[in-house]
């Protein structure tokens, strides 16, 4: 009869392609691991997993039983959670995952709020990109994430929590920042710089601006929202900001000016993932109502 920790073992090694990390994050040895996974696939008839000394790869059958496995995990985990309706909302811990344009310029405005109002409460953080956290809710590896809409979620629930604009950044001595706001078609696109392809924010500007990739195929990019503002401030181009994080990025740099877009907006939204049957749906209520509070005191 399989187990749940022959299920949990196989998971981690699809996971890691790899024994000795599946092992160690299981916090099992590594011939430990393999002993439970041979005698799965004497149990099933069939082999999960190709491998050798120097490769670890899913078997077409093997992907097929993954796919179930996860369920059957996932729904135990939640059968565990079922106490937890018992309790008082964050009296539990939780594992909540954040995008890079967000992580930064939100948790420092909203975590010292969330630890006085329950210093009990235990939060794990999670940095990924919106893809990687959007599967990491779906599968049950993180209870829930903050993201920015409009990105695809289908099958998860979104707790919307807060609306910003853009502003569009670029050196103090470029003419165009004395301007109250500038349109879209006064930005030249050949100098605009963006985050790399994986971050929904670059998406969300070039819809903002009514941009096309193809407009900006040549265009510098980068992996953070600091980076691309120091480019900035050594002439390279422009950028757009997040209202949030400008008064770390631009606010304190006087190489830097930020003027509003006129375009319409929100030009996106903040929103916590979590799955509809996730049993702490009450915690994720009380920490969309907790995140915009602290929000309206720090940032309005």
């Amino acid at each position: 009869m399989l187990s749940l920790k022959q299920i949990t073992y196989a998971l981690a090694v699809e996971k890691t392609l790899h024994f000795k990390k599946a092992a160690d994050a299981c916090a099992i040895s590594q011939s430990a691991l393999s002993t439970a996974l041979n005698e799965l696939e004497k149990q099933l008839g069939f082999q999960v997993f190709e491998r050798d000394n120097k490769k670890v790869l899913v078997t077409p059958l093997g992907q097929q039983f993954l796919d179930k496995a996860r369920q059957v995990k996932l729904q135990v985990d939640e059968l565990h959670q079922l106490s937890r309706a018992q309790q008082a909302p964050l009296s539990y811990p939780m594992t909540l995952g954040v995008i890079p344009t967000i992580g930064p310029y939100l948790l420092p405005r909203v975590l010292p709020d969330l630890r006085k109002a329950h210093p009990e409460f235990r939060l794990t953080l999670v940095e990924e990109e919106s893809a990687t956290l959007v599967e990491l809710v779906r599968q049950g590896d993180i209870d829930s994430a903050i993201i920015a809409l409009p990105y695809a979620h289908d099958g998860l629930l979104a707790f919307e929590f807060w609306e910003e604009d853009f502003y569009w950044v670029s050196h103090a001595e470029d003419p165009a920042v004395q301007q109250g706001a500038i349109a879209s078609e006064a930005i030249d696109p050949g100098t605009l710089m963006l985050l790399k392809d994986g971050h929904c924010l670059k998406d969300h500007a070039l819809a903002a601006c009514k941009l096309s990739r193809s407009e900006m195929s040549r265009a510098f990019t980068a992996t953070s929202l600091m980076t691309l503002t120091q480019m900035v401030a050594g002439k390279m181009g422009s950028t757009f900001v997040p209202h949030m994080a400008l008064a770390s990025l631009v606010d304190n740099n006087e190489e830097l000016r930020a003027i509003p877009l006129k375009e319409s907006g929100p030009h996106r939204t903040l929103a916590f993932l979590t799955r509809p049957n996730y049993t702490g749906l009450d915690s994720i209520e009380l920490l969309r109502k907790q995140f915009r509070e602290s929000l309206f005191a720090s940032v309005v």
